[in-house]
């Protein structure tokens, strides 16, 4: 496809900056190198993350294309026209940007847990139930569930927080015959992407898949499978009874904890190693699952 020769800025997510393409029936994707946790944009750029987040995406995207249709039209698309809007010059897009359908996103979030782990794993302690789904006794963190369960969350405004629901209200919200289709591809999903990452070293412990519909198509959208929306575990080091090592933004979010920060403004700032060490994490889960760094 010839790529529009004209984008204006749309709208600025935590990660992520969207441009309306010039068609109108299209958007742009810009992936920064901007890190959140917590709900919050972290003052610290993680160097060349947007660019491994895009790569990864766009691998995934192709690799499970036969399973689900997505929305990629153009991986690297012409930026011959692009608008010096002060956000960013043209020779910054290179291997961030994605050109892809505009659909109509769904208002629930697709997350797939195939290991007892964060606030699963938190709930566990509590109530033996993970997102409302009774699991066996005796499950120690970081366990393999006994089946990858999946558990729906609210897709939050900006500034408030996901919450998670049950599979009953995920219908309330999108009726029943899309939160049952995707339930059962986000399932099929992760039982793919989990075999193809294990015999790569990597444990995919939990994921987030997005939704959206064009006409009555149903078509999977945002970021796929990566350290953001991923909890990716290294294989050859793994033991359950505690948290795993990470390759994604769980070592930020661990350094934000042990400092006791509260969550609320204002920000702290990462130190250059908890930047480096991070940014070498997601170098190594682009390495070890495409075999490109």
């Amino acid at each position: 496809m010839q790529s529009p020769n004209s984008y204006s800025f749309l709208r600025k997510g935590k990660v992520r900056d969207v441009y309306s393409a010039g068609d109108g029936c299209h958007l742009l994707i810009v992936a920064s190198d901007r890190i959140s946790a917590f709900d919050h944009v972290l003052p610290n750029a993680i160097p060349g993350k947007g660019r491994i987040l895009t790569q990864l995406s766009n691998f995934w995207f192709d690799k499970t294309k036969d399973l689900v249709a997505n929305h990629i039209v153009d991986r690297a698309p012409e930026l011959d026209g692009w608008p010096g809007d002060g956000r960013w010059r043209r020779d910054q897009l290179d291997r961030r940007t994605v050109l892809v359908k505009q659909a109509r996103p769904l208002p629930i979030e697709a997350i797939v847990r195939g290991y007892l782990a964060g606030s699963g794993w938190k709930e566990y302690q509590k109530s033996k139930t993970v997102c409302g789904i009774t699991l066996p006794a005796g499950l120690a963190e970081a366990d393999r569930l006994p089946e990858p369960i999946f558990t729906p969350s609210t897709k939050a405004e900006a500034g408030a927080h996901d919450e998670n629901i049950s599979f009953a209200k995920a219908v309330d919200l999108v009726g029943a015959e899309i939160a049952e289709r995707v339930q059962k591809i986000s399932l099929l999903l992760y039982s793919f992407a989990a075999g193809f990452a294990k015999e790569r070293g990597i444990i995919i412990a939990d994921t987030k898949f997005e939704f959206g519909l064009i006409g009555e198509e149903l078509v999977l959208i945002d970021e796929l499978l990566t350290p953001d929306s991923s909890r990716f575990w290294p294989a050859d080091t793994y033991r359950p009874g505690a948290s795993p090592p990470s390759f994604d933004k769980q070592f930020v979010r661990d350094y934000l904890e042990n400092i006791r920060w509260d969550k609320q403004p204002p920000v702290p700032e990462l130190p250059e190693e908890v930047v480096a060490r991070t940014a070498q994490k997601y170098e190594d889960a682009l390495r070890r699952l495409t075999g490109t760094n």
